[in-house]
């Protein structure tokens, strides 16, 4: 069995989505600090993170989208564990739409038919180019609303990218959401290392959510697992 580790480490003040709060992480109680309170017993560390549920690599609840969407801790567990492909779109240019037909020469080009409730992961390079330099919140090219259409006609239950957004950063991306919800389909943002799974062929796509109460998204430790019998 080979696994692909596909998320961003967590870490202090790590690039977070533009008017999101930031991550802080720190140490809540240190070796030492527990020794001595213990009276010398013993010595347990511990340390503490607070952050936005859009933190680091993650998935976007239905409930993020509107109203009528479903929070995160009671999305079905079973489209965390689906079979994916993923593509090759490097060469699309920064801010610019993936369209459907960039989906379909992909898709074409890697030997591989989309799984029916699986995942699509879409490779534009976007992090390995870009993070953490500051072009990283705003530059990247994206789908648009007919291509996350093409998607969901092909029976997706999520799609993934390696950039903070599903579409460029413009009112594309707000409406690709949108029509996230209208679709019954969700995405995965903030993904990385897509490169390693080019040209692989399909595998098993894990990326459990925290149970976060009413949460609008959460991380999650995204991985591609090949041979997973």
């Amino acid at each position: 069995m080979k696994i692909v580790d596909l998320s961003r480490e967590l870490h202090h003040r790590i690039p977070t989505y533009p008017g999101h709060p930031p991550v802080i992480h720190g140490v809540w109680k240190s070796h030492e600090d527990s020794f001595s309170d213990s009276g010398g017993v013993y010595g347990l560390s511990s340390m503490f993170i607070s952050m936005p549920d859009h933190a680091g690599t993650h998935i976007d609840a239905p409930s993020h989208f509107g109203k009528g969407g479903i929070p995160i801790n009671e999305y079905p567990l079973t489209k965390c564990i689906v079979p994916g492909i993923c593509i090759y779109l490097r060469h699309i240019l920064p801010w610019a739409e993936i369209t459907p037909s960039d989906l379909q020469s992909a898709v074409e080009k890697s030997g591989v038919d989309v799984p029916n409730g699986g995942t699509v992961l879409l490779c534009i390079g976007y992090h390995e180019r870009t993070f953490p330099g500051k072009e990283y919140a705003t530059d990247n090219s994206g789908v648009n609303v007919a291509a996350t259409e093409w998607l969901a006609e092909r029976g997706v239950v999520h799609f993934g990218i390696d950039s903070m957004r599903p579409g460029p950063m413009s009112d594309v991306n707000l409406l690709v959401h949108k029509a996230c919800l209208d679709l019954d389909i969700t995405h995965i943002e903030s993904l990385c290392n897509l490169e390693a799974l080019l040209g692989e062929g399909q595998f098993t796509f894990i990326g459990l959510p925290m149970k976060w109460r009413n949460g609008t998204a959460s991380p999650i430790r995204a991985v591609a697992v090949f041979d997973l019998k």
